[in-house]
């Protein structure tokens, strides 16, 4: 089965927590705190597979998880940071974020890594916030949570040269004539249901043609196969435009080849500036001698006829196709989004708002720091809260704001009374 869109879920381990620990040895009244830190939660790493040539592989599985960093233990043992969580996609692959379209990544060469989503840190042990006026701290801080994040997987076929034109006009047979492809072929509309690709060994190089399922007007708009299978044309360096120069389907041949390229543009602007040559297909089938001359003229552009039945006009079409793919530049990637970050690092700022009650509300990135060290329970950790709001600014802009002593100041989960 080929399959080449699909949505995924990916998250990255959460850091291991902090420990709370304190040295208890016979003869030794004051070891002090000793609780290591946690490890560092797995990161989520993405590899470009030349052998895989669909997506088929996440079609039941959809959620991938990399391992939490474990927990700090006593005797400064810091926990141990979790694997990275490896997933491997076909050469070609598209990582967008599903919610924003932003491009992650895009997974061209073989091989390719990509680090999307970055593991949380550990939280530090009690050993970590000891100084000469807090000796035997008796809290730690919490590793660092991570999100879930969906996202869309998109294959575009990698190859120098794309075959495009309606149903039934000798992609595959042609396809199956220039390469040792294989593709299935019949005398019906739709016979290839998924792209081939196929290998031209010419003299002492080589080149990758490509045979897109066959278009019909409207594939731009979701009509047909065509639609599913236009993204594979992206990266092709030249097009191959074949029709029925026969008409042997009941079409014309200048509809035919005009209502392609309006698909072509309709779906993406890069693909109406990608050269082409235009191929005149079943010559053999031909009975009016004047019928190429007349195609030709009608869209202005010269026409190489073939048969690839009886292999008339293969060997000069496979030549100017070579010459052309070594002319052009090879496809460029797709741009990822460089100021996008699928999961941005928290900073440290913080707002301020009044409530309809009158208390103060404090959010922002550095309430989530706070929640993460801060542990209420304990004397020491919440004299180091209050520590960070006084030196962070955040006491000073309250008092700004109004902030007078017995007012309320919601910070988080955290609910005070301030007192001078």
């Amino acid at each position: 089965m080929f399959l080449d869109y699909v949505k995924i879920f990916i998250k990255a381990g959460n850091g291991g927590d902090g420990k709370v620990s304190f040295h208890r040895e016979k003869f030794v009244p004051n070891g002090g705190p000793d609780g290591g830190d946690g490890g560092k939660g797995g990161d989520v790493v993405f590899v470009a597979d030349s052998s895989m040539n669909t997506l088929v592989d996440f079609r039941y599985q959809k959620f991938y998880r990399a391992g939490d960093g474990g927990n700090g233990e006593a005797k400064n043992c810091t926990g141990a940071s979790a694997p990275d969580l490896v997933i491997r996609v076909p050469a070609g692959t598209v990582v967008r974020d599903t919610q924003s379209g932003s491009v992650i990544a895009d997974l061209y060469d073989d091989g390719e890594r990509v680090t999307v989503l970055y593991g949380g840190r550990g939280g530090k042990g009690n050993a970590r916030f000891t100084h000469a006026r807090r000796q035997a701290p008796s809290f730690s801080q919490l590793g660092e949570k991570t999100e879930e994040h969906q996202v869309t997987l998109e294959l575009k076929t990698i190859a120098d040269v794309g075959l495009v034109g309606f149903p039934n006009v000798g992609k595959s047979t042609l396809l199956s004539v220039l390469t040792s492809a294989k593709p299935k072929i019949a005398n019906y509309h739709f016979t290839t249901l998924d792209p081939n690709l196929g290998v031209v060994q010419m003299y002492d190089d080589s080149f990758v043609i490509a045979d897109i399922p066959g278009l019909i007007e409207g594939a731009s708009a979701g009509a047909g196969l065509g639609h599913y299978f236009l993204r594979h044309i992206e990266r092709v360096r030249l097009i191959v435009h074949i029709v029925d120069i026969s008409g042997s389907e009941g079409r014309d041949p200048v509809e035919d080849y005009n209502t392609i390229n309006a698909e072509l543009a309709s779906y993406s602007e890069k693909l109406a500036e990608i050269p082409q040559i235009v191929v005149a297909g079943k010559c053999d089938l031909l009975t009016d001698e004047d019928a190429v001359e007349a195609f030709s003229k009608a869209i202005g552009k010269k026409v190489y006829t073939i048969s690839a039945l009886t292999r008339q006009g293969i060997d000069e079409l496979l030549r100017v196709m070579k010459e052309l793919v070594d002319q052009l530049p090879p496809p460029k990637r797709i741009e990822v989004d460089a100021d996008f970050e699928l999961e941005p690092k928290a900073d440290q700022r913080f707002t301020i708002s009044r409530a309809d009650d009158g208390s103060f509300i404090v959010e922002g990135g550095l309430v989530d720091f706070l929640e993460q060290n801060v542990t209420l329970s304990s004397q020491d950790s919440f004299a180091f809260f209050q520590k960070v709001l006084k030196d962070r600014g955040v006491i000073a802009e309250l008092k700004r704001r109004g902030m007078k002593e017995g007012d309320t100041v919601v910070i988080g989960e955290i609910e005070f009374e301030y007192i001078e």
